[in-house]
């Protein structure tokens, strides 16, 4: 399959947006930075302790893509699409290498897309997977801000209210997508078409196998709460290495608000948003925002340090796709014109 060049002005656009995501970055991290002292960002006393807390946060990281990669595989195998785990860990890596490392205008999802379409051999259903596998995150994340509050109701003041904002906003997002995504009358009626609708139309299909098949949906949001307890640990250690002592009720509320904010495409990499933030929610704990921002820089520098080991996967690149092992011949994972010559047959 081969993938569309992106045109010139094309280019050129994502190239203007990507300047303007560095300097909101850059932007916002100096209106932080200008307002505190390097003594509130390093550990005036650093110990084994600190050092063991980074080196956990670092593989609690790592563990992290092993999770999202399983997620992954089991939003694949909905559509009847089955790639072994060592195949997709290796396109996460790769993806998240150009997401997080490279100031690249495609994106790592693009990236994951492109590769993994070779192996299912359907664009589509390989985008389909993508996005379904994003909004699993965040479903997972409003539930965990929740569960943060319900371990500590005392954080219920202030500003935190900004952090139940932002996770009911999210629910309320979220809810009408998979509505649209699910009616056989909106999204329903592109499964069969042969241009970029049929990209809506697989999301149809898959949205509407998990409300189908319970036990498929469970796995996906158990693949996703995994995934984001184990980023929400990382963090946890990084609030050790600055030496904070804030509740671990805490680290569970807002961590997560944090992390559905940074994904906004505003900045690169969440630079300067992920940092304001928990700033602006760590203050009603006492916490100086020096310390604030230095939790949000080493919670980048871990997403970074781990995003590296997929150099050689994008260097390397996927030149032999993958054979998928579909028991159930499913006709999802058949190239868009052959589903539709065999719809075609089918209705003759």
């Amino acid at each position: 399959m081969r993938m569309a060049l992106p045109e010139p002005g094309s280019t050129r656009r994502n190239a203007k947006r990507l300047w303007l995501r560095m300097g909101v970055s850059a932007a916002l991290l100096a209106v932080l930075v200008f307002k505190i002292s390097s003594e509130n960002i390093v550990p005036s006393h650093p110990t084994a302790g600190t050092f063991a807390f980074l080196v956990a946060g670092l593989l609690l990281m790592c563990g992290s893509f092993v999770l999202a990669a399983w997620r992954w595989q089991l939003v694949l195998a909905v559509f009847g699409a089955h790639i072994p785990m060592r195949v997709l860990f290796k396109h996460y890596l790769a993806g998240q290498f150009v997401g997080n490392v490279l100031p690249s205008t495609i994106g790592g999802d693009v990236l994951r897309v492109s590769r993994v379409s070779k192996d299912v051999g359907a664009s589509d259903v390989a985008f389909a997977s993508v996005m379904l596998e994003r909004l699993t995150g965040f479903v997972a994340l409003p539930l965990l801000t929740l569960v943060g509050f319900i371990a500590r109701p005392d954080l219920l003041q202030g500003r935190a209210w900004v952090a139940v904002i932002i996770a009911v906003g999210t629910v309320g997002v979220l809810f009408l997508v998979m509505i649209l995504a699910a009616s056989p009358h909106l999204a329903g009626r592109f499964a069969e078409h042969e241009n970029w609708m049929r990209y809506i139309g697989i999301i149809h299909i898959g949205v509407d196998r998990l409300r189908r098949d319970p036990r498929d949906a469970a796995a996906a949001l158990f693949a996703a709460v995994s995934y984001q307890v184990a980023v929400i640990g990382a963090i946890y250690c990084a609030v050790h290495v600055i030496g904070l002592r804030i509740p671990n009720g805490a680290v569970l509320a807002f961590v997560p608000a944090v992390a559905i904010a940074q994904v906004l495409p505003i900045s690169v990499g969440g630079l300067g948003v992920r940092e304001g933030l928990l700033a602006f929610f760590l203050h009603s704990l006492g916490v100086p925002t020096g310390q604030a921002v230095a939790v949000g820089l080493v919670w980048y520098a871990m997403t970074l340090l781990v995003s590296l080991l997929g150099a050689p996967a994008f260097a390397v690149g996927h030149r032999r796709p993958t054979v998928v092992a579909s028991t159930t011949g499913d006709v999802t994972a058949r190239p868009a014109a052959q589903r539709a010559d065999a719809a075609r047959r089918e209705a003759s």
